[in-house]
């Protein structure tokens, strides 16, 4: 991967910056405000507590903080999750070991669970706590198989859909909604006109939900059959 560029946010937290693709893997108006309303309130959150067990898709691993604060969800809520993560460019070891999420989040468990995450293989699961197993993939979301009516949530966290075109489209998200189970949401940053279109197209629900610092807006969206 092309040199990356570590930031600090708003909130104190980092993010990393590809200058190639001008692009941020975290919003810079607050890294931990971003991922915690649009993923863990706005998703994770939204989950009926019938279900005791979620399958969690996320696109775009990146950084793993958004596993991180899952995994502290999980335990705080006894509930498991079985989380899967796709990730075609890996961040380097040395880049993880600089980002300072678990001293942002506070809890005395964030730095042993993101060294579980980081150093959980890519190809077989991991068991990282009694509350969450996670399995990572190295490959494109294009080039993988996702079984129907399979996932209760999709964390989806690609680059924006100016970067990564391929990944925002109606076949995409197609496919993502035959994986999820009747009534599974999947959340996400970005709330782009052809972005909506697109996953109304692939036939979910829309919602528009109030965005964190720097965004007004993000969406949730819902398989009603």
């Amino acid at each position: 991967m092309e040199n990356i560029i570590l930031q600090t946010t708003a909130d104190g937290s980092h993010t990393l910056f590809l200058p190639g693709l001008n692009e941020h893997y975290h919003s810079t108006h607050g890294a931990i405000q971003e991922s915690e309303l649009v993923f863990i309130h706005n998703g994770l959150h939204h989950i009926s507590p019938d279900v005791h067990e979620i399958n969690l898709l996320e696109i775009g691993f990146g950084t793993g903080l958004n596993a991180l604060l899952a995994v502290l969800e999980a335990k705080k809520q006894r509930r498991r999750i079985n989380y899967v993560a796709v990730e075609p460019m890996p961040v380097s070891a040395d880049m993880i070991e600089k980002l300072n999420y678990p001293s942002r989040i506070g809890s005395p468990e964030a730095a042993g669970y993101f060294n579980k995450i980081h150093n959980a293989g890519w190809t077989y699961p991991s068991f990282l706590s009694d509350y969450f197993i996670i399995s990572k993939l190295q490959a494109k979301l294009e080039d993988i198989s996702l079984r129907d009516g399979q996932f209760h949530l999709v964390f989806f966290d690609a680059f924006g859909p100016d970067v990564q075109p391929e990944l925002w489209t109606t076949d995409i998200f197609t496919q993502i909604y035959k994986s999820l189970a009747p009534g599974g949401i999947l959340v996400t940053y970005s709330c782009k006109g052809n972005v909506k279109r697109a996953l109304k197209a692939a036939g979910f629900a829309i919602e528009k939900l109030p965005g964190p610092p720097g965004k007004r807006e993000v969406l949730r969206a819902t398989k009603i059959s």
